[in-house]
């Protein structure tokens, strides 16, 4: 068994190329982390002006609701650095729509982008987790995974099972030293929302930074005290 300072941390970081995944990239390998950026396209260079990244290891290509792909990129991943410690997973996506008999494509859609790619992301990284009794997973969820509104259903469902799919990870691995976590960040600032809601009122929204802040308290020795958890991150009070 091993504890993993924040500078010695293995870290893989699904959606790399995403606002939040590059945020979390950043916050890690600014730290000395050695950090797996995985994307599906490319993954842009994210290497701090320090220099002092521990290590940085690009995975391109990678569709993570292909369970092979995943086990793939999770083996260059151990070929690379020996170990995963941490799973960031920042993939997901977002639809609307009415309950109606022309919706089943995007609940399908949406359950492929963000349950069925936590499902197999979760899967391929807890091998090596549970063969070194360590690890730290954080899935990004959402507030109406908790409670649905108007043309949220399929949205919202495959949220919750991204919840569900955490607690889960958390009760199955408790005694290993595994925690699994969910963030249900409010609207975070990124150039696509300010975009889409040029007139809404940004104060109040999150920023990606931040959000990357958390997880490092929860990916950290001392968060090992927090799992099984949907933590609400909505923005500055």
């Amino acid at each position: 068994m091993h504890e993993v300072s924040r500078r010695d941390i293995v870290i893989m970081v699904t959606g790399a190329a995403g606002n939040l995944g590059a945020a979390v990239v950043k916050e890690f390998t600014a730290s000395g982390a050695r950090v797996v950026s995985v994307e599906r396209d490319s993954v842009p260079q994210a290497v701090p002006e320090d220099g002092s990244g521990g290590g940085r290891l690009d995975i391109a290509g990678i569709d993570l609701a292909d369970p092979a792909a995943c086990q793939d990129a999770v083996q260059r991943a151990l070929d690379a650095f020996g170990r995963i410690d941490v799973l960031v997973n920042t993939v997901g996506g977002f639809g609307t729509g009415p309950v109606h008999e022309t919706g089943l494509d995007q609940w399908d859609q949406l359950f492929q982008m963000n349950a069925r790619t936590a499902y197999a992301i979760s899967a391929a990284v807890l091998k090596p987790m549970r063969e070194a009794a360590y690890g730290r997973i954080v899935h990004i969820a959402a507030a109406p995974g908790l409670k649905a509104g108007a043309n949220q259903a399929a949205y919202a469902a495959s949220k919750a099972a991204v919840i569900r799919l955490t607690e889960a990870i958390a009760a199955e691995n408790r005694e290993l030293r595994i925690t699994a976590n969910c963030i249900l960040p409010g609207t975070i600032d990124t150039p696509q929302n300010r975009a889409a809601m040029p007139n809404a009122k940004t104060d109040g929204w999150v920023q990606p930074a931040d959000i990357a802040k958390l997880i490092g308290f929860l990916v950290s020795p001392v968060g090992g005290i927090v799992t099984g958890a949907a933590i609400p991150a909505t923005g500055p009070v």
